[in-house]
């Protein structure tokens, strides 16, 4: 039998929301191992006085088995 977590992340990238979720996966895989799923949860975006996206924001939910 195995055991599965889910925790919940922000992450952001000034490039994409792609980028936003590979970064903030790859900085969660530092500590958390075992991951075998991704939910993105949601996506907003930072904008600036001129009306550009500045950034991508994602939340995450992301699964790992327990050891």
């Amino acid at each position: 039998m195995s055991v599965a977590k889910v925790i919940e992340i922000n992450s952001a990238s000034a490039t994409s929301i792609e980028d936003a979720i590979k970064q903030g996966l790859k900085k969660t895989s530092e500590t958390v191992k075992r991951i075998r799923g991704v939910w993105v949860n949601e996506i907003t975006a930072a904008v600036g006085d001129n009306g550009d996206i500045e950034e991508w924001r994602v939340n995450l939910r992301i699964t790992f088995v327990v050891e």
